[in-house]
């Protein structure tokens, strides 16, 4: 369900050209380096959890960002991820969102993964909008 409110321009604004349904992608392929077994001895090479929750961020992303205003951004809140099925080096990983919930400054998305031959994750991610500037002062500030 999308709730957008227009007499909140300061919560709803940033996010008032989001729409449920809206999708995004993001591909990788599989290299050593993005490997469990990269980082820990002893363990197989194949795609991390960790990557894999990456790409799905990233296409959260790619699903939101076109339509921000200038200045403006997303980051990430909250991750619910299952991770189904290895991925082997030389694979490509498509990752897919799409919004399922806009409230406020915070989007929902349904997202997954898939390596070409299965789907090898799935769950919910939750972004927030932010103002970079305001971001910023922030973190210096802290």
């Amino acid at each position: 369900m999308s709730q957008l409110s227009a007499t909140e321009p300061t919560k709803a604004g940033p996010l008032e050209e989001v729409r449920a349904g809206m999708t995004g992608r993001h591909e990788v392929v599989v290299t050593r380096e993005l490997t469990v077994g990269a980082v820990l001895d002893g363990m197989p090479f194949v795609f991390g959890t960790p990557m894999m929750i990456l790409a799905m961020e990233l296409a959260s992303v790619a699903a939101a960002a076109p339509h921000l205003p200038e200045g403006w951004a997303t980051v990430g809140s909250e991750v619910d991820i299952r991770h189904l099925a290895p991925t082997p080096i030389g694979r490509t990983v498509v990752a897919t969102a799409r919004v399922v919930e806009v409230s406020g400054r915070a989007m929902l998305f349904a997202v997954e993964a898939h390596d070409g031959v299965r789907k090898i994750g799935e769950g919910t991610h939750r972004r927030a909008a932010v103002k970079l500037e305001s971001f910023a002062k922030r973190l210096a500030a802290e």
